[in-house]
């Protein structure tokens, strides 16, 4: 079975997350799914893109089990942020407006994946949280962008105390546009995308490149930066502390602490 399910039909392409059994980690098999399917949906001028998770959760963020198993850490952790983040650009840089569904729970890279969206809306159970840091790991997959969206010391709040969110704290902080009771959440992703058909797509397509381009210039800088830093957290022994305490379900006890 195909880890991301694509399907577009007048002008809006629905791409699905679809391992729902583990909560939609975003693994390399994943990653390179969904890049396929973001340009698919480019290819076929897709006028909306909606980007949900199947089952309980939208994503549970990187597989750090994978992490654990890896041989060499430091380049699986490369190339899932490389791969990652050629997905963030695309989405920010396509015509397409993004709009992302959440329910459940948006974690680490699920979280930064939501948020690239241009439209967020999500379920009234949904929680939101970064965990790098829990893992000594460096924030990814345009986590730093946040700082454009919700302000510098909200973000700095999440990348260092790693709060979860509920939908309403994030529709405060100006992450989430829209909550809606869970079992209500289909049917108000269905209106939001009525009322962007509604609008002018021209107008729409400008807006969207304004607003990104004053918002984050430097985002592709930004993305690079961030694949650096959590290539070399990830082999650091902070990392490897963090993933151990992960798995195995325990406190970390990180080198670099006293």
């Amino acid at each position: 079975m195909t880890p991301v399910a694509y399907e577009s039909e007048n002008g809006i392409a629905r791409i699905t997350l679809c391992e729902r059994e583990r909560g939609n980690p975003l693994t390399q098999a994943m990653v390179d799914a969904l890049l396929r399917a973001v340009r698919r949906a480019r290819a076929d001028d897709a006028h909306i893109v909606v980007l949900s998770g199947a089952g309980r959760a939208f994503s549970f963020g990187g597989d750090v089990a994978a992490f654990a198993a890896a041989e060499d850490t430091e380049q699986v952790v490369d190339d899932l942020a490389e791969g990652l983040h050629r997905v963030i650009s695309e989405l920010h840089r396509m015509d397409a407006i993004v709009v992302s569904v959440v329910q459940g729970v948006a974690a680490g890279a699920g979280l930064a994946l939501a948020a690239a969206a241009d439209l967020v809306i999500a379920g009234s159970s949904a929680n939101f949280t970064l965990a790098y840091t829990k893992i000594g790991f460096s924030p990814d997959g345009g986590s730093s962008l946040l700082t454009a969206t919700i302000g510098l010391h909200p973000a700095l709040r999440l990348a260092l105390l790693n709060p979860a969110l509920s939908a309403r704290e994030a529709q405060a902080l100006g992450l989430v546009a829209e909550v809606h009771l869970d079992e209500d959440l289909a049917s108000g992703a269905e209106r939001l995308i009525a009322q962007l058909r509604s609008g002018s797509r021209a107008a729409q397509v400008a807006a969207k490149r304004l607003m990104r381009e004053a918002a984050t210039p430097n985002a592709e800088a930004a993305l690079r930066r961030e694949a650096l830093s959590i290539r070399a957290r990830a082999a650091s022994p902070d990392g490897r502390e963090g993933v151990a305490a992960f798995l195995e379900k325990r406190a970390p006890h990180f080198p670099s602490s006293p």
